[in-house]
């Protein structure tokens, strides 16, 4: 990479992560998309110097391999280093300044049933272990980002009050209730594996250290491993994964007559139009069990 893009982009991450309060998630992607763009000028490249031309021959590029929404995703970074570039006076001009984001296709969450998840935290020949099972049951009872479940310390559980602090999105906190299961199977690992445990110590490891030797934090990797393994074992069908599971919760609360307002604050959600497509998948599964069920809704057969 040229040595000019290298300095821009650890100043740039620096800015991400102290003045933005940005998560190390987006920060890394950020920085992914970033030197993608370096590669693509060359070696002799320098972000002070970049036109118009070239962020549009980059995002073509990207476009004949990449979908639209991750040629968005990346506009948008690119725009956030180019703005805070203009802003330092490190840049006379913004060269990704004007130009329009590919268009996605919208894209509904694909839920799964209530009868899927059920089988999925309890059906399969055997039961799962019980590191395994707290983290299916904390994610489909809380909702949450698997970055949020791998995240948590040990502090963050209390299950004197069934509940959970998460750091979400934009480094934002909240607190998520626990059912009743979820704290159970939750309670159940603590005592098995993290019993004594710091308070500034992972949560969810990778498995109980040796003594005397740190934790390994349990990664989204590992967790969507678990769940495919889990689905597999249990006849899940589809495609299982841990966001997936979110889309469940969200939808199964809103079936069951939860408000929009609590299910955004539930899931972290910064604006009620992100949360609002779980209104058109649930609208969506009452009419495909109308078209089901009800006798003057059945259509002709060929």
């Amino acid at each position: 990479m040229a040595p000019a893009f290298a300095r821009a982009i650890e100043a740039f991450d620096r800015h991400l992560a102290v003045e933005r309060n940005l998560s190390e998630h987006t920060r890394r992607a950020y920085a992914a998309d970033l030197r993608q763009l370096a590669a693509f000028l060359g070696p002799e490249a320098d972000p002070t110097r970049v036109a118009a031309a070239d962020v549009r021959a980059f995002l073509a590029d990207c476009h004949r391999r990449r979908s639209a929404a991750t040629v968005g995703r990346k506009l948008a970074a690119l725009r956030t280093f180019f703005a805070h570039l203009v802003r330092t006076g490190a840049c006379a001009a913004d060269p990704s300044q004007g130009l329009p984001a590919p268009r996605a296709p919208r894209r509904l969450p694909r839920p799964l049933a209530v009868d899927d998840c059920a089988l999925l935290l309890d059906g399969g020949p055997a039961p799962a272990a019980p590191r395994d099972l707290a983290v299916l049951e904390v994610l489909y009872g809380a909702g949450l980002r698997v970055a949020e479940l791998c995240g948590l310390d040990v502090a963050d559980a209390d299950l004197s009050r069934g509940e959970l602090r998460v750091l979400g999105k934009g480094r934002r906190q909240r607190v998520v209730p626990l059912p009743s299961a979820a704290r159970a199977a939750l309670a159940r690992y603590v005592e098995d594996a993290r019993a004594g445990a710091a308070p500034g110590e992972p949560l969810f490891v990778v498995r109980p250290p040796a003594p005397g030797r740190p934790a390994r934090r349990l990664g989204p990797r590992e967790v969507r491993r678990l769940l495919r393994r889990r689905a597999l074992v249990a006849g899940v069908p589809g495609r299982v994964h841990p966001h997936r599971l979110r889309h469940s919760y969200a939808t199964h609360l809103l079936d069951m007559g939860a408000d929009l307002r609590e299910i955004q604050e539930l899931l972290g959600h910064r604006s009620l139009s992100t949360t609002q497509k779980y209104t058109e998948v649930s609208a969506d599964r009452l009419l495909e069990v109308y078209d089901r069920a009800h006798p003057r809704a059945r259509r002709a057969r060929p």
